[in-house]
This record gives C-alpha cells, structure tokens and sequence, in this order.
C-alpha cells in the first residue's frame, strides 16, 4: 500500500514537470500571459506534488521513540499546506479577474492553435492524473494524496476556464476568461474549505464521526462486558486510535479478564479493520455478588489464599469462617497480623457489624516425592476398597496412586458414587473414607479422593 502511494506521487511530479515545461514554451513562443501563468501554476503544482512525496514516504514510517503513533499526521500537515496553497492561488485569479471585469486592467488574451493544444493537454493529463490519485487515496485513506487529487481537479477547471476564456476571445467576448477564471476559483476555494476542515480536524484530534458508537455497540455485545464506561477515538494518517474502557465484574479470576479484553479487541478490529484498540478493564461490584463472592475477591486482592468459606446469617448479623493458608514459616505474630488485616477488610466490605473468623494454617507448599513401591499402592488399594465395601454408596476404588514424601505418604485416588447424590453429601462420603484410611495407616499424611458418577 505504501508503495502504491509513493508510485502514484512521482507519476504525478512527473507530468507536474512535463506540463510546466510545455507551457512556458509556448507561453514564450506565443507572448500569451494566460498560458505564462498556467505554466507558473503548473510550476507550483510541481512544488505540491514535491511536498506530497516527501509526505507519504515520512509517513509511511513505522512507529518509533519519539513518534509513538506513528507519522501519519504528516500526511495532513501537507494536505493543509497544499489547502493553503488553493486559497493562494484561488485568491490571485480572483484578484486579477475582478481588476479585468471591473476595471478592465490585465493584458489581452492571445488566442493561439498553440495556446489551444497546450491547455487541451493540460486538462487531459489533469483528469487521468487526478483519477488516479482520488482512487489511490480512497484505497491508501491518504490526505496528501486527497489533497493532490483536489489540486489538479481545480487544475482540470482552471484550464477549462482558459478554454473558455480563448474561445470567448476568439469570439470577441473579451470578458469571457475573466468571467469563467473567477467562477473557477470561487469553486476551488469551496472544496478547499471542505478539504481544509478535515485535515484540521485530524490535527486538532478530533473524534471521527461514529466510531464511539460503533464501538461502543460492539463492546456491549460481547458477553461480560458490564458496561462501557468510556470512549476516545481520534484518526492518525489511514489509522484510528481507539481508547476503551469497560467495566468488568471484579469476580471473574485475571486468564478471563485477559480473554474478556481479547474477545472485545477482535470484535472492534473485524469491523474496523484499520483500527488500534487501548482497553482498560474497570472491576465493577455486581449486585448479583454472594457474601462468598465478596470474601473471595476481597482475599484475591490481598494475594491471600482462602478456602472453606462458611457464611450464617444468623438474622441480626453476618457470621463468617475461613480457613487462611499463610507461609508456614512465619511467626505466630506476623500471620496473625495478615489474618488481622484480612478480618479488617471483610468487615469494611460487609459493615462493622459482621462476625469474621479465621483458622490460621501453613500454605501448602510443593513437595519433593516419589512414587511408593507398587506393593505398597497395591495394599492401600486393598485397604480403601475394604473401606469402600462397608458403605452403601462409595463404589470402585481405581486409579490409586501413593507417593513418598519427608512429610509422610500422600495418597490419591478415584472412586464412585450415585450421579443424583447431592455434592455435599459425596464429598462427606468421601471424607468418610479419607479419615478412616488415615486412622489404619498411620504413614498416610493426606490422602485425597476423586468421586465420579457411578456407571
């Protein structure tokens, strides 16, 4: 892509060279001042043509330290450059055809066949040129090349106003070119105007109409996303910059938050694809939360580690217990400071009101271990299905596996039991068989079980 623009760019400083050649030739050989001063407005043609090069070669630079949006706003300082430069040129011709329409001041027109070919050429070139750059700069979203299109489609009708001009003078109408130059130039000042408010509203950040609601649409679409809390876009160049804050429930655990943000970034980008999305996740308290919900993101942002969260309602007050694994070689005192704070923000969280206990308990921590001789596995296997057989609803002890640690065995295994049994009532069924194994092998540190649905 940025070839194309830099391809279409020199074609057009190419026949900016040609015409400005071909024009002051013949404007010398003819003495006619109309086509002397199409040639000095080829030659500053020339100049913009220059500067749109120059423009889309600096912009199709990457991002970089200093540049962290990339160049693409280079596009629009020459774009409004060469928007200046219409105003210049339009403001000159109008100048010149009021002093000749008014106070008949000027030189008069030669009418030439050389005068005549010469201008014919000019609008031919100006209208393939000028084809060419509007289709390269709606394919590449250039300005520069915008900006050159709209120059040489001004060139089109300006040299057809010469044509207009000559034929009136031909005619004997000696204030036909005056007459058709201002009406031109009037016309190029209008979609120079047009041209010039886009470029400024680039430069000046302004958001591109739509794309907020776009994407704010978008963003609310996607499942999670609570809310969208703000949107900024602005254009750089053929690229918008998007800044997009939602808010999230502060429930869900960081690897969905990360593909929450995905899913939101992937959905904004297929739609528009030129588009560079910042997102920010604000964590937003849901009215939906349990009181076990509240205990949990309260202990995640304290990077504490909770588990058997028992809450009672007990009618005038909250009543909460939890087991609290901290590092199990600090001190008595410091892990009471932890619990503490813990207990402090729960009852921040719940109101000052709220009963908050804690049992204190080493973190479980990796253990260096290896596997038990398979003779061993084999009777703790016995020993479990013994157990298993004297209940009515554990069924199938397999999959035993025991390791040896410097802490004692840790035993793990899998068993079966009724698919309709509620979960509270397996995993008590299943401690069952936990604490009885412990008490006929000693060695057994812990030992944890698997329930699956009977067959």
């Amino acid at each position: 892509m940025q070839n194309e623009k830099e391809k279409v760019a020199l074609t057009s400083m190419a026949a900016s060279v040609a015409l400005t050649a071909a024009k002051a030739v013949v404007g010398i050989t003819t003495g006619s001042l109309a086509i002397l001063s199409e040639a000095g407005h080829s030659l500053i043609d020339f100049g913009a043509t220059v500067m749109t090069y120059i423009a889309v070669r600096v912009s199709g630079k990457p991002a970089d330290a200093e540049h962290h949006y990339g160049h693409g706003k280079i596009e629009s300082i020459s774009a409004l450059a060469e928007t200046a430069l219409l105003f210049l040129l339009s403001g000159v011709v109008i100048w010149e055809a009021i002093k000749r329409l008014v106070y008949h001041e000027g030189h008069a027109v030669e009418a030439t066949v050389a005068a005549f070919a010469v201008i014919g050429l000019s609008i031919i070139v100006d209208f393939f040129r000028a084809r060419a750059l509007a289709k390269a700069a709606k394919a590449t979203t250039s300005q520069a090349l915008e900006a050159d299109a709209l120059h040489f489609s001004s060139d089109l009708w300006s040299s057809s106003a010469v044509i207009v001009g000559l034929i009136g003078v031909r005619l004997g109408i000696t204030w036909a070119d005056s007459a058709a130059a201002l009406v031109v130039a009037l016309l190029v000042c209008l979609a120079g105007f047009r041209l010039g408010k886009r470029t400024i509203d680039t430069l000046t950040d302004t958001a591109p109409a739509g794309v907020a609601e776009r994407v704010t649409a978008i963003a609310d679409r996607i499942p999670g996303v609570v809310s969208v809390e703000r949107v900024r876009a602005r254009e750089v160049g053929d690229t918008q910059f998007v800044d997009l804050v939602v808010g999230i429930s502060r429930t869900l655990p960081l690897d969905r938050v990360a593909g929450l943000k995905d899913r939101v970034i992937d959905a904004i980008r297929a739609d528009m694809p030129k588009t560079e999305v910042t997102l920010t996740t604000n964590p937003v308290a849901l009215n939906n939360e349990t009181i076990l919900d509240r205990v949990m993101v309260i202990a995640r942002n304290r990077a504490l580690a909770v588990h058997h969260v028992t809450v009672h309602d007990l009618n005038d007050k909250l009543a909460v217990s939890l087991d609290l694994e901290v590092d199990g070689k600090l001190s008595l005192a410091e892990a009471h400071d932890v619990a503490d704070g813990l207990e402090a923000a729960i009852e921040s969280e719940l109101g000052d009101d709220v009963e908050v206990e804690t049992h204190i308990e080493p973190l479980q921590q990796q253990v260096l271990g290896r596997e038990a001789p398979p003779e061993r596995a084999r009777a703790i296997e016995i020993v479990l299905a013994e157990i298993a057989a004297k209940t009515d609803s554990v069924r199938d002890i397999h999959n035993v596996r025991v390791r040896e640690s410097a802490g004692g065995e840790i035993v793990n295994f899998h068993c079966r039991v009724d698919p309709a049994m509620s979960v509270e009532a397996m995993h008590e069924k299943v401690d069952d068989i936990e604490r009885a194994l412990r008490r006929k092998a000693p060695a057994i540190k812990r030992a944890v079980g698997h329930a699956e649905p009977l067959r």
